[in-house]
């Protein structure tokens, strides 16, 4: 019998997606607006962006308390589904 993968995770859990793009000087703030619709609360420093080596790239990491697997399938799908977005983990 399969497990249900909702089971393999205990909601609320504190949850970190991580996105990767081009280094602009807006990224970060794409990426929480990407969040944010699907998230009530983002506190404070729940935002940390780190630069590639060359300085090309730049990785942000939102950090939030997950409500749902259904929730989190959402998330992935709108940042993840955007153009200035190459990867999200």
């Amino acid at each position: 019998m399969a497990k249900d993968t909702d089971q393999l995770m205990d909601f609320p859990c504190s949850f970190a997606i991580k996105a990767m793009g081009l280094a602009t000087d807006d990224f970060d703030v794409l990426v929480v607006s990407l969040v944010r619709p699907h998230v009530k609360d983002l506190n404070e420093g729940a935002v940390s962006s780190k630069p590639s080596k060359g300085g090309k790239y730049i990785s942000v990491t939102v950090t939030f308390e997950a409500e749902s697997r259904e929730q989190l399938d959402n998330i992935y799908r709108s940042v993840s589904g955007h153009e200035r977005v190459l990867m999200a983990l």
